[in-house]
């Protein structure tokens, strides 16, 4: 693999990678992707930082605009999860659509080698098959929002900077005189940016109230929508406290209350607390092997990005390519629409959807 597209988002990572591929003698053509415009975006700043450091690297530059196709994929895809009563991942699908569908697909029509990204990720060989991998910083790791990724592509993927710290990122950036050393990492959703995400429901899906219940159906409290909550939220609804005596006096007592399903049809919240909370097992569905599908059924999974990895087992189901999940010990906060991500070692196995 000689001549590479590197995606620049104009952050330190794209730009690190930039001077590590070129040192590593590749053909260099920096590549961003124009996804997003809105007020408050930073689009046309990190356009700006993307194509200075082309021309202080030397690379050819390019931008694909990709907004539309970004609007119709993710963008929909994440109001309409919301809407239905889930929690999406949009970074996960964006991944899979725009990054390493595609840009992926742009770059091998226009005779490229391969692609580049920034993520903390790294591809290997593991059992004599091409494999993706965790990324060495393990508070960075990335390999969570690309296990929809296939083992062909692999071939033509690399991550200059999966096997490096952030912090050892930042000092070589520092040492190459890059101007966006400092700059601050991006946040929120892929290629939106930092955003609040309540207002961003807000704006498309306005506020549909209806009541919060505990586990037995009795109506404790109030919520504004739905598609504000997700499962393991604690905050965001209204509870109604019972009173109770304590040492002659009267007060509200609340207990911390989690929210643990969601009713779409009936408009309804339900929380609970303690031992409600808990789950041991769950399904995934549109489930995606990155290689062959795992023999050994002992392994770890992630139920959210930067969440632990939990030790778990898993069954396919016979009647269709669904898998159960079952955890050794119970976990918080596992949401229907979430991604669940499953690993063996250090090796990103793939993953499936949360039913």
């Amino acid at each position: 693999m000689k001549r590479v597209a590197l995606g620049m988002s104009g952050g330190v990572d794209s730009s690190v990678s930039a001077v590590l591929l070129q040192e590593q003698g590749y053909d260099v053509t920096g590549v961003f992707l124009e996804c997003w415009r809105a007020p408050g975006c930073r689009a046309e700043e990190d356009r700006k930082d993307a194509l200075g450091i082309a021309l202080q690297r030397g690379i050819p530059f390019e931008v694909l605009d990709f907004k539309k196709q970004y609007k119709e994929k993710v963008v929909e895809y994440f109001f309409t999860e919301y809407s239905a009563g889930r929690t999406p991942n949009p970074d996960v699908l964006c991944n899979k659509e725009i990054k390493f569908g595609m840009f992926y697909d742009w770059a091998m029509a226009h005779g490229f080698d391969g692609i580049a990204t920034g993520h903390y990720a790294r591809v290997g060989v593991v059992d004599g098959q091409k494999a993706l991998l965790r990324g060495t910083d393990e508070k960075k790791d990335q390999s969570y929002f690309l296990y929809l990724l296939h083992e062909e592509q692999l071939e033509h993927i690399l991550f200059p900077i999966g096997h490096m710290k952030k912090s050892e990122v930042r000092m070589l950036a520092e040492k190459h005189n890059l101007s966006v050393a400092k700059k601050p990492d991006s946040q929120g959703i892929c290629f939106i940016g930092e955003i609040n995400v309540h207002s961003f429901l807000k704006e498309r899906l306005g506020e549909n109230p209806g009541v919060v219940v505990n586990t037995k159906g009795e109506v404790i409290g109030e919520h504004n929508g739905l598609w504000f909550y997700t499962i393991g939220q604690r905050h965001g609804f209204t509870l109604r406290g019972k009173i109770r005596s304590d040492h002659h006096e009267w007060k509200h007592v609340i207990p911390p209350f989690y929210v643990i399903a969601k009713d779409a049809e009936h408009n309804t919240l339900i929380v609970g607390y303690g031992e409600e909370t808990l789950r041991d097992r769950f399904i995934i569905h549109q489930t995606h092997w990155i290689g062959n599908a795992p023999r050994d059924q002992g392994m770890h999974v992630r139920i959210r990005h930067g969440g632990a990895l939990l030790p778990a087992t898993i069954t396919q189901r016979i009647e269709s390519e669904d898998v159960e999940v079952r955890l050794t010990t119970s976990a918080q906060g596992i949401a229907e629409g979430q991604s669940a991500v499953l690993y063996k070692n250090v090796t990103c196995l793939g993953g499936g959807v949360i039913q």
